[in-house]
This record gives C-alpha cells, sequence and structure tokens, in this order.
C-alpha cells in the first residue's frame, strides 16, 4: 500500500505529533540545504565584490538554482563522498555548471548559528503571548483571596492573581534569557577549516584588508551585526550551552507552573481547559485530568535534561575540533528547540482558558481562616481591655478542639462557634466578621500585582505586540 512503509520507521512524536511547522521548518532538511546555499550565494557575492574572478552568469545560475534541490542525488553523493557538506555542493554543482567552480570557495559550513537565531525567532513571540496571557489572568484575579502554601501546608492568604505573578516572573526572566541568547549570537564569518582564514588570505594574494571585508560583508549578508574574531574550524560549542541553557531554565520555569496547575487542579481550585467531549479517564468519566499540564511537565522534564549534552559537547572539543561533537548536535539542538516550542504552545492554550472556582476557594478559606485569624482575635481582646496570655491560652485550647474535630473527626473547622459560644470573647463578638474578611489578610498583594505588571511586564511585551493576537489550536 502506497505511503505503509512510512509506518515501519521511528518518527520523532517532537515533529509528527507536537511541533509547529515552523519549528519543524527550521530545522528542516529543506531549511537547512537551502541555508547553505544562500550563504554560498553570499561568499561568492562577496568574493567579485573584493575583486576575485566572478561572473554576474555564475551568481545569477546559483540564485536561479537554490531552492531546486536533487535530494536523491545529495543522498547518493554522501554515500560515496561520507561528508554531507560536499556532497550539497556536488549536487548544486550539478544544476549550476557553470558556478561549479566557484561554490563554496574556500569555505566551511556555518549553518547552525542560523539555526539557532531562528529558532529563538519563532520562540520569543509565543513566550511573549504566554506573558500576555498570564498578565490578563493576573490582572483579573488580582484581589481574589486564596490560600496561600508553604511546604504544601496552608499558610496565610495570598491572592490568585498573586500566585500568578509568581509564575509571570520567572517567564519574564526567561524572556531576557532567551533575547540575550539570541542577540549575543554571532556569526562565525568566513574563517576557513581551522579559523585563520589562511585559504583567503591565498585567494586574495595576501591582502589582509579583503580578507577582512570578507569576513565582514558575508557576516551582513545572513543577517548578524557581529561575526566571532577568533574561531576553531567551528565556533565554540560554549555558543551552544548559553543557547540551551536558556531553553533548559525555561523548561525548569513551565515544569514549576505546570506542577502548581496540577496541585491546584487536585483541590479543584483552577482547572485547564477542558474540550466539550474530552475524555478525561477512559474508567472513570467524571475526571477531568489536567492533561495539558501533564503533558507540560513530561516534555520540560526533557528539555532541561537535554543541557548535559552541549555542556559535554563543549568540554570535549579537542584544539581546533572533533567531530564528535556534529552526531550529539543534530538530535540535542534541533530537540531542545522544538521542546520548548511544544510546551510554549501547550501553555499558550493553558493561560488562554484557566477556570477559576472562587467558591471553591472560599470554602477551602473558611476552613482554614479560623486558626490564621487567632492573632487578630487576641489583638482585639487586648483592645477591649483583656490580659494577652489569658486570652492566648483560652485560644489555644479552643483551636486544638476544633482541629480534633477537623482532624479525627473529618467535620468542619468549629473555632468560630465555639469563641461565640464562650463568654469570654463577648466584648468583641460584634467584630468577628470584620476579622474574619478574608480581604484584610492578603497584605499588599493586590497592589503588588498592580506595580509588577506595570513595571516589569507590559515593558516587556512591547516589541511582541504586532504578534499578540495567535491563538493556539491544540491537537490533544
Amino acid at each position: 500500500m502506497e505511503g505503509a512503509d512510512e509506518f515501519m520507521k521511528y518518527r520523532s512524536p517532537l515533529v509528527s505529533r507536537y511541533a509547529s511547522k515552523e519549528m519543524a521548518y527550521n530545522f528542516s532538511d529543506r531549511k537547512k540545504f537551502t541555508t547553505w546555499r544562500k550563504l554560498w550565494i553570499y561568499l561568492a557575492k562577496a568574493e567579485k565584490a573584493l575583486g576575485l574572478p566572478i561572473a554576474d552568469s555564475q551568481i545569477a545560475e546559483m540564485e536561479s538554482r537554490a531552492d531546486d534541490i536533487d535530494f536523491a542525488m545529495a543522498a547518493e553523493e554522501e554515500r560515496k563522498l561520507r561528508h554531507d557538506v560536499m556532497a550539497h555542493v556536488h549536487t548544486f554543482a550539478h544544476c549550476c555548471p557553470g558556478a561549479a567552480p566557484i561554490i563554496h570557495l574556500g569555505a566551511t559550513s556555518c549553518y547552525d548559528l542560523i539555526m539557532l537565531r531562528d529558532g529563538f525567532d519563532v520562540l520569543l513571540p509565543k513566550l511573549a503571548r504566554v506573558i500576555d496571557r498570564l498578565s490578563n489572568f493576573a490582572e483579573k484575579y488580582a484581589d481574589l483571596p486564596t490560600l496561600g502554601f508553604t511546604h504544601y501546608q496552608p499558610a496565610q492568604l495570598t491572592t490568585v492573581g498573586k500566585r500568578a505573578c509568581l509564575w509571570l516572573q520567572d517567564l519574564a526572566m526567561d524572556m531576557r534569557n532567551l533575547q540575550r541568547a539570541r542577540d549575543d549570537l554571532r556569526f562565525r564569518g568566513v574563517k576557513g577549516t581551522t579559523g585563520t582564514q589562511a585559504s583567503f588570505l591565498q585567494l586574495f594574494q595576501g591582502d589582509h584588508d579583503k580578507v577582512e571585508e570578507l569576513d565582514r560583508m558575508v557576516t551582513e549578508m545572513a543577517g548578524f551585526k557581529k561575526a566571532y574574531l577568533v574561531t576553531g574550524q567551528t565556533y565554540s560549542r560554549k555558543v551552544d550551552v548559553d543557547s540551551l541553557s536558556s531553553l533548559a531554565s525555561l523548561g525548569a520555569t513551565v515544569h514549576k507552573i505546570c506542577t502548581d496547575i496540577r496541585l491546584l487542579a487536585n483541590l479543584k481550585e483552577i482547572e485547564e481547559p477542558f474540550e466539550k467531549e474530552q475524555i478525561g479517564s477512559s474508567a472513570m468519566p467524571y475526571k477531568r485530568n489536567p492533561m495539558r499540564a501533564e503533558r507540560c511537565c513530561s516534555l520540560a522534564r526533557h528539555l532541561v535534561a537535554l543541557m548535559a549534552d552541549p555542556l559535554q559537547t563543549a568540554s570535549v572539543q579537542w584544539l581546533e575540533r572533533t567531530l564528535d561533537d556534529s552526531a550529539n548536535r543534530r538530535i540535542s539542538l534541533p530537540e531542545s528547540f522544538l521542546t520548548a516550542d511544544i510546551i510554549l504552545s501547550t501553555l499558550q492554550n493553558i493561560t488562554e482558558g484557566l477556570v477559576v472556582y472562587p467558591k471553591v476557594i472560599e470554602r477551602h478559606i473558611r476552613h482554614e481562616l479560623p486558626f490564621m485569624a487567632t492573632e487578630n482575635i487576641i489583638m482585639a481582646m487586648v483592645k477591649a481591655g483583656g490580659n494577652r496570655q489569658d486570652c492566648h491560652e483560652k485560644i489555644r485550647v479552643l483551636s486544638q478542639e476544633a482541629a480534633a474535630v477537623v482532624k479525627q473527626e473529618g467535620g468542619d473547622n468549629d473555632l468560630l462557634a465555639r469563641v461565640q459560644r464562650d463568654p469570654y470573647f463577648a466584648p468583641i463578638l460584634g467584630q468577628l466578621d470584620a476579622l474574619l474578611d478574608p480581604k484584610t489578610f492578603i497584605g499588599r498583594a493586590p497592589q503588588q500585582v498592580t506595580r509588577f505588571l506595570a513595571e516589569e511586564v507590559r515593558p516587556l511585551l512591547e516589541p511582541y505586540k504586532a504578534k499578540m493576537d495567535v491563538k493556539i489550536e491544540l491537537e490533544l
């Protein structure tokens, strides 16, 4: 059956199941090999401009066939030559016979830096959209009180919006890290096989200025502001460390956010979007599993783990270069960007449809707030003329009795009712509702949200305003 053989091969789920078309294309063979051809054209144009005997017709021929790639011929050439770059030089030369003598003249490959730069250009708007959606969420729920947790035990109150700002702060750091890693990228430039530019110095008959100008011109044509001044055969593999560390750090952020969402889903306080006909469990029809957040955690774990590859690769490069980097980088570089792309798309989908259940949140607060309000009750009694030590002891005993009802009997927290029944607290009974108003326990959380969004978050999104309206249709 036609096409059936495709199901006999392993396909990476990063591409076949999850990744966006843009990021999948960025690491495709067509993008790679057409980019090689563009670099050879840039090189030929610059060499011609600096006086080498290259004809306009040769450049025109190369430009006219830049996208015409015979992949079968390239594969056959690589089987014979055991060298992917030279296989494509020969393939390009076959369809550009007039330009054959000047293709790749004196050069070695530096495609990966373009791949990294373009990968960041796909990720940054996606990260901006996640931050934008989460900012709207934080603003909407800036003053909705909720239980704060330390050690995953109820602590003082915070607000739903303030908690979202903790997530946002990490994402804002990731935005700066990705932007820095992208902006720090330089081009390898025109350096030759061991980075000495010896082949180009020979081409230009010892004219150092022309070699420098060639380096500058090709760097500019490739869209970079700077080139590395010194390289071996390749650019330093620490550049990969810088790039992938920013992605691994993003993975850690997304894992934390989605773990929080999963914990809150268990409490039924917050849920990720759920499709009308989506099935949560094959055995338990009532379930609303946080599968998007789980997917993010699963893939973020892979993204963090990939960081070990560039670190080890950079550490074992001998002298001017060894080839044991190549096979590893064919996997670790694309997979890092593809994985980051997927978790950002998924997180955008989550943050566009987060569901909050205020009544459930309120019920959880009611269960815990009487314990948290004991200090307020004591202070009110002191103001009414009571003795602090006596009041503390009264509250301690009543709190332990109420805790026993909750923990041993499974009942509701009845501390407030016990306080109301005890004649000792008669002087402050009229104040109890005010003393137990959740909004008096959230401190400056709403004000912090407002200031944080205005000063830290919104300015970060300014460069991406034109790309904000894209919505994500998620394949489940």
